[in-house]
Parts: structure tokens; C-alpha cells; sequence
């Protein structure tokens, strides 16, 4: 947790008794804050003003005033992060700001808010509020020090550091501590989760970041959070949000395309054999250090863990990320008197873990917990064996570990009754100002790829186009010549174009794959052609932690180093900023339809169908729509950057749809001819 609370000059207001607004006034001062020489010149010193960022932060103002919701597209370079920001903060009303991702929550916190209410003269308590996994947990750090089976010397002295770090550290937020990797495998045993946490029973109960942030969050005019934290809390009421939400008047969620995807994660039932596996570990150690020779641990936690690999074990090799439909009793493709056997073998298994810890639990408030984790994990086991809920589609994530999980198909429900609460009569929720913002959330004038899904059927609809002159700017290619994207030299076309221009532009290339096997076979193909690193440095998504891959990116050829071309898929689709020269060309390899095997792919698309509706038209386009259009919004990040787009897909040029998703992109001027995008190119050379 992080607080900044600042009283700035010129200003003796209680920011805890804001004054009530007159009608209207609201606007008015959002209007005056973006007039050129207003108050966010002081702000950002590249400011001028834009038509759309005003609009937007209108209609925010408007939105705050009357209360509802209101959904706002606003393309790349609008800034409505200001827009937003500037309205939520002169409203003097309480407010709470979701993002996706921890990235956008360490900006807002330590750059754009503090900036923001310097410039406008505001005194603003302001809190940074993020889930238990981002903590240093002072617990779990002690029982570190004494596990024997940390994985290796690299752990131990990354140990070793987190304590040195420990002693100085005021939130116990492990973004701040300096080289840790967020990989790193000891991350886990320092921190805790929903399940080890021992509340108010810790020895260190006092010391808790986790109970610290919290405080100073209920405490906050402005507290920054990410949706994963408030869908938890909204699944589970765990995370301190129960508090905090009915304090709130003003709710921003940026990036709010993620919205629905995240939600899903938490509002249905999840069980996994990792969260088994480190019970098992979490029950050994604390056996061995609390209670040794009362219990025979190593059996117990044996039984625990051989049961937990005996599971994953019955669904047998499957590709990594692979999701198995779940409609009858066992998974699709495994065996039902095998699925069964295992599933009952490892429930038995925690059954009897439980009574161990139950013959201890006086000991110390360790057992306890325990003991609670082991009923909860084969009370979670054995709902799976009934069938699934109503309106939620089952499947299995197998991977290392396997994890059974039944989701609801999107948040809508959730949305209209937890939220918004349609129908009731809490007049305080019918006051709050709910806004829903991001650079991408629909190919339809209501934005009905994010409303419906999410509920926000009767919102206010705001398009706010990017102030950017694409057609100057940036241009796309598509080749006539490319493989079909089925066909098994597909990828490797992409990587020999990728090849080719890459070596003409000196790297600053990013080539964004829709598979983790296209990212191999391109990744492996251009490492290959470019082995020694001396002309161009291949990075390849998976090889090195994300935030390396992108500062190495950015560097690009400084310092007399290799130019640098990244392979990416997944998340570097969205939230990668790379402005200016160091990225001038983005290659598409092929169109992000939803992948039609995938079990809540296909729920949706069948509800579509029982609705009379297209599957196809009606939810696989404008999924690949969206996506297309994030990817493509690497390119272009500011009004001077330049950029070619490069879409490895034919469909795009020769099928219907084809112009239905290229009026989802950006105006880019259209490169029809191998020989204007050799042209183009040669115009980039250095």
C-alpha cells in the first residue's frame, strides 16, 4: 500500500467535507480546466487542447453530476486519463480507479494523479490499493528462512535480499523492491494468499502490509485498485473493498475491455492441483516447525501431493493452455472410472489431512488455517462432482498442473444486480457515477461487444475518435502472396517477411502471433537466421521476464547494440507503449478469431444460437475486431511517431467480413502492391 496525502497551496478546504456542487458547476469547471493556458498546462507541459479530450471529460462531468453509467471509447492519443481524472477530482467526491493492469496503477498513483491535483490545487489523500500477491507478507518471510526446500542457491540470496529490503520498506509492495523477478519462485512463499492468511490470529498481524493498505485505503479521497481485486472482493468479499465500495460516489474502470474476461474468472468456482500441491508443502513445513513427531506430516503431505499429481496424471499430455470441454461426468477424451477414482483419491486425501490437523489445531493458529484449506479444497472437489450450475459452462485447464473450473458466460448478471443494482431501492447506488473507458470496445455504434456482455445495455454511449492523422502516419499492408493461415508453411512466411524487413529497418519490428505455436515456430525460425545477435537481437516472448523483453525493445539499437525485434503473443496484444522510432513496424501473423475449440467460446456462441442469432457475425467478429484493433494500436503512439501494419492474413483483403474488420482500424492509408510496401519500407531505411 501506498498513501500521498498532500495539502497544496492556495488551498484550505477539508478534503474530507467536500462542498456540494451546484448543477451543472461541475462541467463548467471541466471545461475551464482544458482551455489553452488552463490549469493542465501546468499539468503536463506537452498539453494543448484537443476537441475530444474535452468532450469526453464532459460527459464525465455530466455523468458525476447525474449519476449512471456511462461508456466511453476514446481512441489512442485522446488522453482521457486526464479526461476522466480532472472532473473525478474536482467533483471533491470519493472516488475509486480500476485498471487492468498493475502497470496503469503505478502510473496513475506516483505520476498522473499527484500532478494532477498539484495543478489544480487540490488536497487529495491518495491510496494505491492492489491484491495480497503484490505484498511481502512478514509471516510467511519467517517461515522462508526456515524451509529447507527452497528450490535453489538463486533463492536463497534472492532471500536473502528480500529481507535486507524488508527492514526499510514502508508498504511492503514487491514492485518496488529492486530486481526482483516477478517470476520468481520465491514470490509465493513470501507472500500469502486467501487461503494461508491467518487474519487476526498471525503472530504479525500488526506488522501486515496486506491490513496496512487496507486502513489507508478506507482512509483515501482517491484509492487506485485493479479489476482483479474488485471482482474478487465482488465474488468472495475478502479483499477490504466490502468496506470501501458504499464510501464511493465516483467509479472509473479503465481499460474496461478487459471487464468481462476478468469478471468471469471470479464469479463461478475454481480449483486447481497447484493450490493443492502448496497446501501440501504449507502442511509439511508447518508440521516439521510447529509440530514434529505429534503427527506423521510427511505422510500426510505425501498422500496430499501423490494424489494431486495421480489427477493430472488421468488426463494424460495435452498441449500447454489446453482447455478440455466438461459436460459429462469426466472431462472430454478421459476415461470416467478413472476421473472419478482420482478425484475421490485426492478429496480422501485432504479428508485425512484434516483430521491430522484437527488433533493439533491448539498448537498454533498455523493448524488452524490448515486445517480450514483442507475442508475448503475437497469441499471445492467434490461440488464438481454434481453438475454445473445453470447458465455456467465446466471445463479443465491443463497445463503443469490442472485446473477445474465452472464460469459463468459473461458479467452481465453480476453487473446489473451488484453494481448497479437495477430494481432496488438504494438510493445511493442510483447517485454513484459508474464510467467505463478504454481505447477499444466495440465495432458498433452502441459498443455492443462490451455493453452486453457486461450489462451496460442503458448506458451512455461516448465514441471519442484519436486526434492522430493516420493516413499521413501510418499504412497497411496485407499480403496477396502469404500461405493460407491453415497451411503448415504459414508461419514460416511470416517469419521470412519478418526476416526481410526487419533487416532493412535495423529491427525496431514487433510481430504479434494468435498461438504460442506460431510464437515458437516464428521465434525459433528468426533466432535462427539471426543467431550471434551481432546484426539484429530476436526477443522472444517467454524467454525473459515481460518487463525486460520491453525495456530491451525500447532500447533498441543504443549504445551500439543490435536493433531488436520482438515476438510476442497474448498480453503484448494491449498496454505496450513503445513510442517514437523504436517501433516502426507491427506484423500480424493471422485475424484473432476466438479459437473454436475453446469450451466458453463455444457456450457463448450456442446461447447465440438459441437466441436465433449468428454466432459467427455476432460474436466471432467482433472478438477478432477488437483484437485487431489492439494490436494494431502498438504502432501509432504519439502525433509524431510513423509506422507500417503488416496483416499476414489474406481473408482480410478477399472475404466479406474483411471490410467489416478493416473499418475497425484505424484509417491507415492501403498498401495494395508488394511493390508500394517495398516502396514504404525503403522510406523507413536508415
Amino acid at each position: 500500500m501506498t498513501e500521498s496525502a498532500v495539502a497544496w497551496p492556495g488551498s484550505d478546504a477539508d478534503p474530507g467535507v467536500p462542498e456540494p456542487l451546484v448543477p451543472g458547476r461541475l462541467v463548467d469547471l471541466a471545461r475551464e480546466a482544458f482551455v489553452p493556458g488552463g490549469v493542465l498546462s501546468r499539468a503536463a507541459e506537452a498539453f494543448r487542447p484537443r476537441h475530444g479530450q474535452t468532450e469526453m471529460a464532459l460527459a464525465v462531468a455530466r455523468t458525476i453530476e447525474e449519476g449512471g453509467a456511462l461508456v466511453v471509447e476514446a481512441g489512442t492519443g485522446v488522453g482521457k486519463t486526464f479526461s476522466y481524472l480532472v472532473p473525478a477530482l474536482l467533483s471533491g467526491e470519493r472516488v475509486l480507479l480500476s485498471t487492468a493492469t498493475k502497470t496503469l496503477q503505478d502510473q496513475l498513483f506516483g505520476r498522473d494523479l499527484p500532478r494532477l491535483a498539484q495543478a489544480l490545487g487540490l488536497p487529495v489523500k491518495m491510496a494505491l490499493l492492489k491484491g495480497r500477491g503484490s505484498y511481502l507478507c512478514p509471516h510467511r518471510l519467517d517461515l522462508a528462512r526456515q524451509d529447507t526446500s527452497l528450490p535453489d542457491r538463486t533463492a536463497l540470496r534472492t532471500l536473502a535480499k528480500v529481507e535486507d529490503w524488508a527492514r526499510t520498506t514502508r508498504t511492503g509492495d514487491l514492485a518496488e523492491m529492486p530486481g526482483l523477478d516477478e517470476r520468481s519462485p520465491l514470490i509465493p512463499l513470501i507472500t500469502s494468499t486467501r487461503d494461508n492468511c491467518l487474519g487476526s490470529e498471525c503472530p504479525k498481524f500488526h506488522a501486515c502490509h496486506v491490513n496496512a493498505a487496507r486502513r489507508n485505503a478506507l482512509a483515501a479521497d482517491v484509492v487506485v485498485i485493479n479489476h482483479h481485486l474488485f471482482f474478487a472482493d465482488l465474488a468472495v468479499r475478502e479483499s477490504g473493498m466490502a468496506e470501501l465500495l458504499p464510501t464511493v460516489r465516483v467509479v472509473v474502470f479503465d481499460e474496461a475491455h478487459q471487464l468481462n474476461e476478468t469478471g468471469v474468472q471470479f464469479l463461478g468456482k475454481q480449483v486447481g492441483t497447484h493450490q493443492v500441491l502448496d497446501f501440501a508443502r504449507d502442511l509439511l513445513g508447518a508440521g516439521l516447525q510447529l509440530a514434529r513427531g505429534l503427527v506423521d506430516w510427511q505422510m500426510l503431505a505425501g498422500n496430499v501431493e501423490r494424489a494431486a499429481r495421480d489427477l493430472r496424471l488421468v488426463v494424460g499430455r495435452a498441449p500447454p493452455g489446453s482447455r478440455l470441454r466438461w459436460t459429462e461426468i469426466a472431462p472430454e477424451g478421459v476415461l470416467e472410472g478413472h476421473w472419478t477414482d482420482a478425484l475421490e483419491q485426492l478429496e480422501g486425501a485432504l479428508d485425512k489431512a484434516a483430521e491430522g490437523l484437527a488433533t493439533v489445531s491448539e498448537i498454533a493458529p498455523d493448524f488452524v488455517r490448515l486445517h480450514e484449506r483442507a475442508l475448503k479444497l475437497a469441499s471445492a472437489l467434490h461440488s464438481f462432482g454434481a453438475e454445473a450450475a445453470l447458465g455456467c459452462v465446466r471445463w479443465v485447464d491443463v497445463g503443469n498442473a490442472l485446473r477445474l473450473v465452472e464460469s459463468p458466460l459473461d458479467i452481465a448478471e453480476a453487473v446489473q444486480q451488484k453494481l448497479l443494482k437495477s430494481g432496488s431501492e438504494d438510493e445511493a447506488a442510483h447517485r454513484r457515477s459508474w464510467i467505463f473507458t478504454s481505447a477499444t470496445l466495440g465495432d458498433d455504434s452502441r459498443l455492443s461487444w462490451f455493453t452486453e456482455p457486461c450489462g451496460l445495455g442503458s448506458a451512455d454511449i461516448l465514441k471519442v475518435a484519436s486526434p492522430f492523422d493516420y493516413p499521413a502516419q501510418a499504412a497497411l499492408y496485407v499480403p496477396r502472396r502469404m500461405p493460407k493461415p491453415n497451411d503448415p508453411g504459414h508461419s514460416a512466411a511470416v517469419a521470412l517477411l519478418a526476416q526481410q524487413a526487419a533487416r532493412r529497418l535495423g529491427g525496431r519490428t514487433m510481430v504479434l502471433t494468435t498461438t504460442l505455436r506460431a510464437l515458437r515456430a516464428i521465434g525459433e525460425q528468426l533466432q535462427a537466421r539471426f543467431a550471434g545477435g551481432m546484426e539484429l537481437e530476436v526477443l522472444v516472448q517467454g524467454q525473459w521476464p515481460k518487463r525486460r523483453l520491453i525495456e530491451r525493445f525500447r532500447e533498441g539499437a543504443a549504445d551500439g547494440r543490435p536493433g531488436c525485434v520482438l515476438v510476442a503473443s497474448a498480453s503484448f496484444w494491449e498496454g505496450i507503449d513503445v513510442p517514437g522510432d523504436a517501433l516502426e513496424l507491427v506484423i500480424i501473423d493471422k485475424l484473432p478469431f476466438p479459437p473454436p475449440g475453446d469450451p466458453l467460446v463455444e457456450a457463448r456462441s450456442q446461447r447465440l444460437e438459441l437466441q436465433g442469432r449468428s454466432p459467427f457475425n455476432d460474436y466471432s467478429v467482433p472478438e477478432a475486431a477488437v483484437a485487431l484493433k489492439q494490436g494494431a494500436g502498438r504502432l501509432i503512439r504519439r502525433e509524431t511517431d510513423r509506422g507500417l501494419l503488416v496483416v499476414c492474413d489474406t481473408r482480410l483483403a478477399t472475404m466479406a467480413y474483411g471490410r467489416r474488420l478493416l473499418a475497425a482500424l484505424p484509417p491507415m492509408r492501403r498498401l495494395e502492391s508488394e511493390e508500394d510496401f517495398e516502396e514504404a519500407l525503403k522510406s523507413f531505411e536508415r
